[in-house]
């Protein structure tokens, strides 16, 4: 990718102290404020971000545009800038805070302008306590120079910022759940409908929810325009995104790349390739979350549209590189353990199937598997998808035990039918697609669906 366009990760790796105000405002910073607040209107704010096809970057991958456009003609109105992050193998939001915290303010700012909001928060997780001091002074810095508070450069718009931590639940970064934390409840998602943020969200009002990768983004497309954002990426995924590229891989990191790159050349190009030159196993492209990918299906780019046909998601950028020495009934093992543990409990199939999920899997694992286990996994799945109040049972729950079990059946049978942990080589250890399809199990439907 043309380097000119990777702003958010050459800003930080380029000029020191960027935390700095004083720095960041050498550098340009809040120039896109003073600009959008003095010479454009709110709505050319917001049809400048809905041109761009910008979409969010939390997970979901929808619009930011959209997103906005949906907000009840209500006030007041609040903004909940993501800055959870607890999804595993994701770090591109907790690098972007770190090193580029005035950005992720100024899209903030940007996006309140836009939709008439003069209250927002960011919601960061707990343990990200040196975060958290590092953006209040960031806040205090920007009241300082008059970029928030009241009568915000003289242009008579007023806004006030907050950081808000969490207490490191995962369910946290589910929107609603985000919003219940908020109000001081446990953080229960809310049915939706009716409880749609943009209707009815933070204190019963309209509530824009946007990731801090998003929020960056808001200040690039306002500040160069919706026809540069556009012109990186695809229709489908405009812009550039961050990968967080980890697991079994040469030179892991944090890459800002153009979503038209494949998840081949990923790994092998930027990311040296796997790791003691071993064999590739599997890739999961997105965060835990993501259906997970064999050595087959790597030419899939990393735009949203192309993960979707693929079976799997984007989700948050977080890649996991798995070579043939890994274990995937372990590896899936170590994602129901999380499952299990941060399920918030509300809903019945998923507070009762994640640990019985997690039970199986662990028979399996130490050599007391039964044939029928696998058809009883599927089941479990079946009766948690889609009976739930969030997305939560599905995500790190039903998706990758799911997308684990049909593709790399034959290590499955060979615990069962060995008694004993089996790492079969890694021709031997996956079903190709065509065989996958015979089965009739899709990644995202049950098999007796």
């Amino acid at each position: 990718m043309d380097a000119s366009r990777c702003i958010l990760t050459r800003e930080m790796e380029t000029i020191p102290n960027l935390t700095d105000i004083d720095i960041y405002i050498q550098h340009g910073g809040y120039q896109t404020v003073e600009k959008a607040l003095k010479m454009m209107k709110p709505e050319e704010v917001v049809k400048a971000v809905t041109d761009s096809g910008l979409k969010g970057r939390g997970g979901a991958g929808f619009p930011t545009g959209r997103k906005w456009s949906l907000l009840a003609n209500r006030f007041p109105r609040y903004l909940c800038c993501n800055a959870d992050e607890s999804e595993p193998a994701s770090f591109k939001d907790r690098k972007l805070l770190e090193g580029n915290p005035h950005r992720v303010i100024e899209g903030m700012i940007l996006t309140s302008y836009a939709n008439g909001i003069n209250l927002g928060y960011i919601y960061i997780r707990g343990e990200f306590f040196q975060i958290i001091e590092q953006m209040d002074r960031a806040f205090a810095q920007a009241y300082e120079r008059g970029y928030l508070g009241k009568n915000i450069l003289g242009t008579g718009f007023d806004l006030d910022l907050y950081t808000h931590p969490g207490a490191g639940a995962y369910i946290c970064g589910e929107e609603t759940g985000l919003i219940e934390s908020l109000e001081g409840n446990r953080p229960y998602p809310r049915l939706k409908p009716p409880y749609f943020p943009a209707a009815i969200g933070l204190w019963q009002a309209p509530t824009i929810v946007n990731n801090v990768e998003t929020m960056a983004d808001v200040a690039l497309v306002v500040e160069h325009g919706a026809d540069w954002f556009k012109g990186f990426g695809t229709e489908d995924s405009t812009g550039s995104r961050l990968f967080g590229l980890c697991g079994h891989v040469k030179k892991p990191g944090l890459y800002e790349l153009e979503s038209t790159i494949t998840l081949r050349s990923l790994i092998y190009d930027v990311g040296g390739g796997v790791r003691g030159d071993k064999k590739l196993k599997a890739v999961i492209p997105g965060g835990i979350s993501a259906p997970v990918l064999t050595p087959d299906e790597l030419d899939v780019t990393m735009e949203f549209g192309e993960m979707a046909k693929a079976g799997t998601m984007g989700g948050t950028g977080g890649v996991v590189v798995m070579d043939e020495t890994v274990c995937m009934v372990d590896a899936l093992l170590n994602i129901s353990m999380f499952a299990r543990h941060e399920s918030c409990g509300q809903c019945t199939p998923c507070r009762e199937g994640m640990p019985w999920i997690n039970d199986m899997l662990r028979r399996i694992e130490q050599g007391h598997g039964r044939q029928e286990d696998i058809d009883l996994l599927l089941d479990v799945c079946f009766n948690i998808e889609g009976r739930t109040v969030c997305v939560f049972g599905q995500a790190p729950g039903v998706w990758p035990t799911r997308s684990f079990i049909v593709k790399y059946l034959p290590e499955f049978q060979a615990h069962i039918e060995q008694h004993k942990c089996v790492v079969l080589p890694v021709e031997e250890s996956y079903l190709r697609k065509e065989n996958v399809e015979m089965l009739g199990v899709g990644v995202f439907r049950a098999k007796n669906s």
